[in-house]
């Protein structure tokens, strides 16, 4: 009941800021909608780099299993190329939360929650390789702007290119949700026909230490993971948020453990509700079909936070 009311009370509150709808730039965001976005981003799939990830995830740091190293030459896991190419802009470039402008809709459409995506794996990128990322806007979608709750949702297609290939060895789709609403209320929401996790469950705990370095290694400096005060008091929520790519990678590394010998297609992810820092974490599996595997991320209050599916060669 509590739940309900303030959700209405938030509700209302959204009405009262959409009520001064004017004051909002939607001919700005409909003529940024029509610009051309473009960011390309060079790197090399450095060791060192992946050293320190390896460190980071529970299935490489040496408590699941003997701990290995990344050496040249050798594929590069699922999922790892997430750690590189990010943009490099300089901190007064930032919004005021922390994050990258790059693919962000102008004001006021800028407090930024990852929404999903889906991996496509073509051919193997190696440890070492050189390799250049091409990010492009695939879609733009405006919801909620009749109902109080104006939303921004932008896709990226980003299209990862070996230095001397012609063609993309992954390609990535990136959705993020903007919103222009103050505070952040939302009910939890339920996922249900959830299969029994015949394959594997894989539990960690995401800690703040797991954020930090997660932050670091992908140049990320968005408060929500890093700033306890500003997640409360600025976003709504009760603590830090887990990185939405870092439990894609996460179900992505649990499924590779528990099937080392499986070669991965695609996954498809949906960030469902949000994972919170210091609540432990169950990374579940099932087979679907002979090719096709369901994974989700359910946290000790039996709070799913995303949901996926990776499709077998």
């Amino acid at each position: 009941m509590i739940r309900a009311t303030t959700y209405r009370l938030f509700q209302t509150s959204c009405r009262r800021f959409n009520s001064s709808f004017s004051a909002l730039n939607v001919e700005a965001l409909d003529k940024w909608t029509r610009s051309e976005q473009k960011l390309v981003v060079p790197d090399t799939l450095r060791p060192e780099h992946l050293a320190s990830l390896y460190a980071t995830l529970p299935t490489r740091d040496g408590s699941a299993q003997p701990p290995d190293q990344p050496r040249e030459g050798t594929p590069l896991s699922y999922g790892h190329h997430l750690v590189f190419f990010h943009p490099r802009n300089p901190e007064r470039m930032l919004r005021p939360d922390g994050t990258d402008a790059d693919f962000c809709p102008p004001e006021p459409w800028t407090r930024r929650m990852w929404a999903g995506g889906k991996f496509e794996w073509k051919k193997p990128l190696m440890i070492g390789d050189r390799v250049t990322a091409v990010a492009t806007i695939d879609s733009v979608q405006k919801k909620g702007f009749g109902k109080g709750t104006p939303m921004v949702f932008v896709k990226q297609i980003i299209e990862f290119v070996r230095e001397g290939d012609k063609e993309a060895s992954i390609v990535e789709e990136r959705s993020h949700v903007y919103l222009a609403t103050p505070g952040n209320r939302r009910v939890i929401r339920e996922v249900g026909n959830l299969p029994e996790p015949d394959l594997f469950v894989f539990p960690y705990r995401p800690s703040a230490t797991t954020l930090f370095r997660f932050s670091a290694l992908t140049f990320n400096g968005h408060f929500i993971h890093l700033d306890k005060d500003f997640a409360q008091k600025s976003e709504g929520y009760p603590e830090r948020l887990v990185h939405g790519p870092l439990t894609a990678l996460m179900l992505l590394e649990a499924a590779a453990f528990h099937m080392p010998d499986a070669k991965f297609r695609s996954m498809e992810y949906r960030a469902v509700n949000p994972m919170v820092v210091n609540r432990s974490v169950k990374l579940s599996g099932a087979r679907e079909n002979s090719s096709t595997i369901t994974v989700w991320a359910e946290d000790e209050n039996k709070v799913v936070g995303m949901t996926g599916r990776i499709t077998l060669q």
